[in-house]
C-alpha cells in the first residue's frame, strides 16, 4: 500500500470500522447529503469489488431490504447477509447471475476505467461507464429510481448531466468530502426515473446497437 494511503485519513477510518476501502465513505457521504438509499430498497451495485459500497448498502438498506454487486473482479466472502457480489460483466447483470425477476429502488455506478493520465482520454472512457448505466436504467431500474454514477469531470459532463435530467426529475453532481481533492471525479446522482413511454419497464430494451463499448478494466 501506498504511504499516502497509510497515512489518509479516510483509510484510516475504513481500517478501524472494518470496511474494506475508503469508498465506503464516499457512498455514506452521498447517501447522507442526497438520500438515496432507504430502509427495504433493492439496490444494483455496478463495479462492486473490493465491496466496500455492499457493506455500506447492507447498513442502510436494513434486513429486509436486499443488495446485490456486479464486478469483472472476485470479492471476497464475508459480506454481510442481505448483499451478494456476483462475478461478472455489468452489461449483462442477468448473465452475471441477478435474478431476471428482479427490478431495482437504485441502481450505483462506482465503475471506473483503467486511467491513462490523459484528462480528455479518462473523462470520455469515464463517460462511456456513465452511459452504460443509463442504458441499463429501463431493464433494472424501477419508475421513481434512484440512479447514482461516478464521472471524471471534462467536457461532455454538460451534456451527460443534460440527458440524465431528460430520464429523471431530479440530477445534482455531488462531489464527496471522502474524494481526493486533486481527483476529478464526481457523482452524479438522479431521482425519480422516468422510464420512456415506448420502452415499458418490465420488458427487457431491444438489443439493437447495443450498449457503448465499455473500456477494459473497470
Amino acid at each position: 500500500m501506498a504511504e499516502r494511503e497509510i497515512h489518509d485519513h479516510w483509510s484510516r477510518e475504513a481500517k478501524r470500522k472494518r470496511y474494506r476501502s475508503r469508498a465506503a465513505f464516499k457512498l455514506k457521504q452521498i447517501d447522507d447529503r442526497r438520500g438515496v438509499l432507504k430502509k427495504g430498497d433493492q439496490v444494483l451495485d455496478l463495479g462492486c469489488a473490493p465491496g466496500s459500497w455492499l457493506q455500506v448498502i447492507a447498513e442502510r438498506i436494513g434486513p429486509k431490504g436486499r443488495g446485490w454487486g456486479i464486478d469483472l473482479q472476485p470479492v471476497s466472502g464475508g459480506l454481510p447477509e442481505n448483499v451478494t457480489a456476483l462475478e461478472g460483466n455489468a452489461e449483462d447483470p442477468e448473465g452475471a447471475g441477478v435474478p431476471a425477476e428482479m427490478q431495482f429502488d437504485v441502481l450505483l455506478s462506482d465503475m471506473m476505467p483503467s486511467t491513462t493520465g490523459s484528462r480528455d482520454t479518462d473523462h470520455f472512457r469515464s463517460l462511456a461507464v456513465c452511459e452504460l448505466a443509463l442504458d441499463l436504467c429501463p431493464r433494472w431500474l424501477k419508475p421513481g429510481g434512484v440512479l447514482v454514477m461516478k464521472l471524471l469531470e471534462g467536457s461532455a459532463m454538460p451534456q451527460l448531466l443534460a440527458t440524465t435530467r431528460e430520464r429523471f426529475e431530479r440530477v445534482k453532481p455531488f462531489k464527496p468530502e471522502a474524494s481526493r481533492k486533486e481527483s476529478t471525479e464526481i457523482f452524479v446522482i438522479a431521482h425519480g426515473y422516468k422510464p420512456p413511454p415506448d420502452d415499458p419497464h418490465d420488458d427487457a430494451p431491444s438489443t439493437a446497437g447495443g450498449p457503448p463499448p465499455v473500456p477494459e478494466g473497470w
